[in-house]
């Protein structure tokens, strides 16, 4: 492996893609609109309808030829980083034009008026009844047909195996949501301060909650060892797959222990995913910053918990449209998500210091081990600094002459937003092939699994759900 190879991970990756899209969007700043010609997908009854270039500067440019444009533009992108992580290019190239393929007519599908008109745009479309899903529902959509290919089609799902990248592909597209969030902020400054400190205390809490008990139940009544049990609390109480392994690192436990955790947050992901969002737009339509603060406290990856936050957010804004008439600027719900969940991977490294700590003093006991303040930067998730400067950049920059400025703002982001819709649903259809059920539970899941039940559906949700109506109770996003 190369030493480009070994300092770069996909997670300093995904910072640095993130980055440069970002950058090309802040090119409508001094006039250069570059992402311009990318893709946009609109609700449609009638297929040539489907794409088109989503800034005005090139509407000249047919619908087909930007989704070429497109494909070829975030082939080329990824395959370079791809590349410097030491992958195949060439099987990756492949195997990423086919899962680009399926994805982008999943979001298609998605965007079909039938499955996404909501109520205000029935006449719009000729059409007497709709879903109301929006074109999120494209979401749901790339998740059911991954899971379909990644359970009944083994063959085809290890063909795909060099695309499947689902972390680094939310990641990526959480850098560029950072900038579209940073633009509405400055609409609503108040609001957003309050999202952020209302996040912030919500995982300190849940923190100290969730973690402990997960850890006592898989101990005292699944008679787990330490080794086990600490990964399994982090995996199931705080950020998935990412805690896991930065728990398993921390306490120095066998590779085993946080790939078999990993494998089960992906499988209970998908579950939450097809749920939750759904409940939340049943019970919580009314309390929409709850049930977005919610998502990202129940629902234990990065991924899961941003898409089922992009996804509660069209749920409930069309839910608040047909029984009010009132529509919510989008975007806040997901911002709410977004917010806890990347409070918690800041807090990872933190929690690994921490355990770290307790194991080589009281645990291990081992003479001369020390934690050293560098695993703590190592296991710092790095794109969360992406989502933070690209937010700060725009919020700065767009707070500071908000009548000139927020316009170029939304120009720059509306290039940006059309790579973070397809990160998006790339990251759900990816997400769906890896989680092949019969498979991992013949590798010993069964266990693990019974702690997970036990303790996600017997304190985490309703836990989770008490916390982000203690803190997010009465907020409401903007009026559209």
């Amino acid at each position: 492996m190369s030493e480009k190879a070994r300092w770069l991970t996909e997670d300093k990756l995904a910072l640095i893609m993130g980055l440069i899209l970002f950058g090309l969007g802040m090119l409508n700043f001094v006039g250069i609109d570059a992402l311009g010609w990318s893709l946009k997908t609109s609700v449609w009854t009638s297929a040539d309808k489907i794409f088109s270039a989503v800034s005005p500067n090139y509407k000249g440019i047919p619908g087909y030829a930007s989704l070429i444009l497109t494909y070829v533009f975030i082939t080329a992108f990824l395959a370079v980083g791809v590349k410097f992580l030491g992958g195949q290019v060439g099987k990756f190239v492949k195997s990423f034009s086919v899962v680009f393929v399926i994805a982008m007519a999943c979001w298609a599908v998605g965007h079909y008026a039938v499955i996404a008109a909501t109520p205000d745009q029935l006449a719009k479309y000729n059409l007497t009844w709709a879903m109301g899903l929006t074109g999120e529902a494209g979401f749901i959509v790339a998740l059911l047909a991954g899971i379909f290919i990644g359970n009944f089609l083994p063959g085809v799902s290890e063909e795909l195996k060099e695309a499947l990248r689902p972390e680094m592909y939310i990641k990526i597209a959480i850098v560029i949501l950072g900038a579209e969030l940073g633009v509405k902020a400055v609409d609503a400054l108040g609001l957003a301060s309050a999202v952020i400190f209302r996040g912030l205390c919500a995982i300190v809490e849940a923190y100290l909650i969730y973690w402990a008990l997960v850890y006592y139940v898989a101990r005292k009544y699944f008679k787990f060892s330490k080794e086990w049990s600490a990964p399994l609390a982090s995996g199931i109480s705080i950020c998935g797959v990412s805690a896991a392994i930065a728990t398993g690192g921390a306490i120095r436990a066998r590779p085993i222990v946080p790939i078999m955790v990993s494998s089960l947050v992906v499988v209970f992901t998908c579950i939450e995913m097809l749920i939750l969002p759904f409940a939340a737009q049943w019970g919580l339509w009314n309390e929409p910053m709850v049930a977005g603060a919610w998502m990202g406290l129940a629902v234990k990856s990065d991924g899961g918990a941003i898409a089922s936050g992009a996804i509660t957010d069209a749920l409930i804004r069309a839910k608040v449209i047909a029984e009010t008439g009132v529509q919510y600027q989008a975007g806040w719900i997901t911002m709410a998500a977004t917010t806890i969940k990347i409070f918690i991977d800041v807090f990872i490294g933190i929690w690994s210091f921490v355990l770290a700590a307790v194991w080589c003093t009281f645990i291990d006991c081992k003479p001369g081990q020390r934690m050293k303040f560098t695993d703590i930067l190592d296991r710092f998730p790095r794109f969360v600094l992406g989502y933070v400067i690209t937010f700060l950049i725009m919020l700065i920059i767009c707070a500071t002459e908000p009548a000139s400025l927020v316009k170029l703002g939304k120009a720059a982001i509306a290039g940006t937003g059309v790579f973070r819709g397809i990160f998006f649903v790339l990251t759900f259809f990816t997400i769906g092939v890896v989680s092949n059920f019969k498979k991992l539970w013949a590798e010993g899941l069964g266990k693990l699994a019974a702690v997970y039940v036990v303790c996600l559906f017997g304190f985490i949700i309703w836990i989770g759900l008490f916390i982000s109506w203690l803190f997010f109770h009465g907020v409401k996003p903007p009026v559209a």
